[in-house]
């Protein structure tokens, strides 16, 4: 079973047992792929204390703890009715609405929500699915409207979230085993990622009324889909992991490929996030160890272009991201 939330993944979380977060370089496109430094933040999915955090990408701010910005939903924030649907972060994202920086994040209890950054007082929208569905990912859609992808739901569903912050209506497009999904404003497609398949989907019909119309589906080269990004540095390319690889979709193409630099470090089992720093060219990827009780977390990241082990003592992160909107960034 992939990713469940159960008694036992409590157990395992009380036990601090850890995983590793691995940071490959990729595709240098500054001065700075030299010595392969990032000035770029990274988010995390940390589970032992049920929170987002947001830290520097060098060694001290994670040997010291220094976290730079904290989120959970609580009673002081505005989000107290929904703390139930909390306890199990599984995704964030940064993204901007109306040129503000918002967290984007769900959690497998069921939350999701959108939430400004940094003053993080009240929520753009929030939701709560209940734990069933098994909330994977989020994305924010030009018209405001939010989508969310779920695992056991077997759905990809777009929220009325432009039509006020509880909004609770929505359009529906099953998809078995979902766990990505991305806006690409470059094609103006949202992209699903199922457990077998990638979906290309057309957004239509109003914000209050939105209506999904799909466009392409292509099977997967390996099983089991988990996370799907845009390549920072080749605006054609989607990243895809599977439970066995990690490859670069072209959608130009309709290919999976493996030519990218660094894929003989990249592409290995149990990859659960992806994404590369435009400036500096290094991926940053989640990565299983077997050994841990805790199937699915890490608490280490490696930046091998630099050669420097990110530890943050303690953690269970599920996902590792660059804190960074794709949509603002010069190619």
């Amino acid at each position: 079973m992939r990713d469940p939330f159960t008694r036992a993944r409590l157990l395992a979380r009380m036990t601090g047992v850890t995983c590793a977060v691995v940071l490959v370089a990729g595709m240098a496109t500054s001065a700075d792929a030299a010595s392969g430094n990032s000035d770029e933040k990274i988010v995390v999915t940390e589970q032992a204390t049920d929170r987002i955090l947001v830290l520097d990408s060098d060694r001290q701010s994670w040997q010291e703890t220094k976290v730079l910005w904290s989120w959970r939903p609580s009673a002081a924030n505005g989000l107290g009715d929904l703390v139930a649907g909390w306890g199990a972060p599984s995704e964030a994202k940064l993204r901007h609405r109306d040129g503000k920086p918002h967290l984007l994040t769900v959690d497998s209890l069921g939350l999701a929500a959108v939430v400004p950054y940094p003053d993080a007082v009240g929520a753009y929208w929030a939701t709560s699915v209940g734990t069933q569905p098994n909330l994977h990912s989020i994305e924010l859609l030009p018209d405001g409207n939010v989508a969310i992808i779920a695992s056991r739901g077997n759905w990809l569903r777009v929220y009325t979230a432009s039509q006020g912050p509880r909004s609770d209506s929505y359009v529906e497009f099953p998809l078995t085993d979902g766990h990505g999904v991305f806006w690409d404003d470059d094609a103006r497609r949202l992209w699903a990622l199922g457990g077998n398949e990638l979906v290309a989907l057309e957004l239509g019909g109003t914000p209050a009324q939105p209506e999904l119309t799909e466009v392409r589906r292509t099977p997967l080269p390996t099983p089991k889909g988990h996370d799907l990004q845009p390549v920072a540095s080749r605006p054609d390319r989607l990243w895809i992991t599977t439970d066995s690889g990690v490859y670069q979709y072209s959608k130009k193409k309709d290919a999976f490929l493996q030519d990218y630099r660094g894929a003989d470090r990249i592409s290995v089992a149990g990859v659960k996030s992806v994404g590369d720093d435009l400036r500096s060219g290094q991926v940053l990827t989640a990565l299983i160890q077997n050994k841990n009780l805790c199937t699915w977390c890490t608490d280490t990241a490696t930046l091998n272009r630099r050669k420097d082990d990110l530890i943050l003592h303690g953690a269970q992160i599920y996902k590792a991201r660059w804190w960074v909107d794709p949509s603002t960034q010069s190619r």
